[in-house]
C-alpha cells in the first residue's frame, strides 16, 4: 500500500509548459489562427522526422488515417487488412470510407501485424494493409512490405503512437504509400490535438491538401469533394515546440524503459521485447501478466502506481464490428490478439518520471503476487 505522504506515480504526464503557452499567445495575437504559417512551418519541421517526406497537417490522427485512405482511392467494395489489437480508430477510418475491414492476427513480441497472417487474409478485394506501430514499437515492415509488393497492395502506416520509431534505420511513416501520426495530449509529443499524414508522393500530398480543405487549393475554386479537417495555427505552434524536444523526451523514455527492463524481476511478468533492428520509442511500456493481469492491476493501484490496459477488448469484439460480422457469418481466428488483450498491462515510462518514481514502479511490480 502507498504511504499516506506519497503521491501516486501517474501513468502519463502530458507536457504543457511555458514555451507552449507562449507559442499559443503569440499566434492568438497574430490573428492568423487557421491553416496559416504555423501549420506550414510544422509540416516542414516534421518532414525531418520522416526522411523528408511530404507532410500534411490535419485535425487528428483519425482524420490522418481517413484522408490517406480516401486519397488512395479506397472505398466501397475494397478490403483493408487491419490488426484487431489496436485502438478502434484504426478500423474506424477504414469503415468511414465505405471499405470493409479484414482483421489479421499479430506477432506476440511486437504486437504488430503478423506478415503470414496478412498474406493468408488477402482476397481479390484486398486493396491495402494497415500495420499499426503499437505502443511505439515498429511493425515488421520489411516482411510486410514484401507481402504488399507481391500482391500490389497499398501500405498505410498507423504511426499514431510511434513518433521517431524506426526499423533498420528507416523511420516509421516512411515505408508505405503514406503514414499517419497523432498529436493527442497523451502521445509522445502533442499539439493539444492534431494529426499528420506523410507520403513520398507529391500528387498524393496535393490530394490530401485538397481533401482537408473542402476540396480547394484556391478559395472558391473547389476541385474535388472535401471536408474541413484542417489543423489550427494554435495547434501547430504547440506542435513545433514539442517537436523540438521529441529527441530529448524519446531518449528519456528509452532510458526509463531500460531501467525497468533491468530491474523488473517478478516471476510471471514479461517485459516488452524489442525486435532486431527496431528503435522502440515506448509510447507505452507494456508488460504481460498471463492469468493475473487484473489482480496485478489492483495491486499496483493499491501501491499508488499508475497503469492502464490497452486494449482489453479487441476491435473485432466491439459492438460496431462484432454484430455485423456475426450477421454476415464472419468469424475471426485471432489467438495472439485474444491472448494479448487478456495479458497486457502498461506501466509508467513517460519522461517526467524521476529516479524515485522508477524505483517505486520496480518495487511495486516485483512485489506483485501473481499466479504462475
Amino acid at each position: 500500500m502507498a504511504s499516506i505522504n506519497e503521491q501516486p506515480v501517474p501513468a502519463a504526464s502530458p507536457v504543457i509548459g511555458e514555451a507552449e503557452i507562449e507559442a499559443v499567445v503569440r499566434v492568438m495575437r497574430s490573428g492568423r489562427v487557421v491553416q496559416g504559417p504555423e501549420v506550414a512551418g510544422f509540416e516542414e519541421d516534421f518532414s525531418g522526422l520522416v526522411d523528408g517526406r511530404h507532410c500534411v497537417a490535419v485535425n487528428s490522427g483519425t482524420s490522418a488515417l481517413y484522408l490517406l485512405l480516401l486519397a488512395l482511392g479506397i472505398g466501397r467494395g475494397d478490403e483493408v487488412i487491419v490488426p484487431s489489437f489496436s485502438f478502434a480508430a484504426s478500423a474506424n477510418a477504414v469503415r468511414l470510407t465505405g471499405a470493409d475491414v479484414v482483421f489479421a492476427d499479430i506477432e506476440r513480441g511486437s504486437f504488430g501485424l503478423d506478415p503470414a497472417a496478412v498474406e493468408a487474409a488477402i482476397t481479390p478485394r484486398t486493396a491495402a494493409v494497415m500495420p499499426v506501430h503499437l505502443y511505439g514499437h515498429p511493425a515488421a515492415m520489411g516482411r510486410l512490405m514484401r507481402v504488399a509488393d507481391k500482391h500490389r497492395l497499398a501500405v498505410v502506416e498507423d504511426a499514431c503512437q510511434a513518433h521517431a520509431a524506426a526499423l533498420d534505420g528507416t523511420p516509421v511513416g516512411a515505408f508505405g504509400a503514406g503514414g499517419a501520426f497523432s498529436f493527442y495530449p497523451t502521445k509522445n509529443m502533442h499539439s493539444l490535438e492534431g494529426g499528420m499524414v506523410t507520403t513520398a508522393d507529391p500528387a498524393l500530398a496535393r490530394t490530401l491538401r485538397l481533401l482537408r480543405n473542402q476540396g480547394m487549393e484556391q478559395r472558391y475554386a473547389n476541385e474535388i469533394i472535401g471536408a474541413n479537417l484542417r489543423m489550427t495555427d494554435v495547434s501547430a505552434a504547440v506542435g513545433r515546440v514539442q517537436l523540438a524536444r521529441i529527441g530529448e523526451w524519446t531518449e528519456r523514455r528509452r532510458a526509463n524503459a531500460d531501467h525497468l527492463d533491468t530491474h523488473i524481476t517478478a516471476p510471471g511478468v514479461t517485459t516488452p521485447p524489442v525486435a532486431e533492428g527496431a528503435r522502440h520509442v515506448y509510447h507505452q511500456y507494456t508488460v504481460r501478466v498471463p492469468g493475473s493481469r487484473d489482480s496485478a492491476a489492483a495491486q499496483l493501484a493499491e501501491a499508488g502506481i499508475g497503469h492502464a490496459v490497452y486494449y482489453p477488448t479487441p476491435i473485432h469484439r466491439l459492438k460496431p464490428y462484432w454484430e455485423p460480422d456475426q450477421k454476415a457469418g464472419r468469424l475471426w481466428d485471432l489467438p495472439e490478439t485474444e491472448r494479448a488483450a487478456a495479458e497486457v498491462l502498461s506501466l509508467p515510462v513517460h519522461p517526467s518520471l524521476g529516479q524515485e518514481d522508477l524505483e517505486r514502479v520496480v518495487a511495486a511490480v516485483n512485489a506483485l503476487e501473481v499466479v504462475l
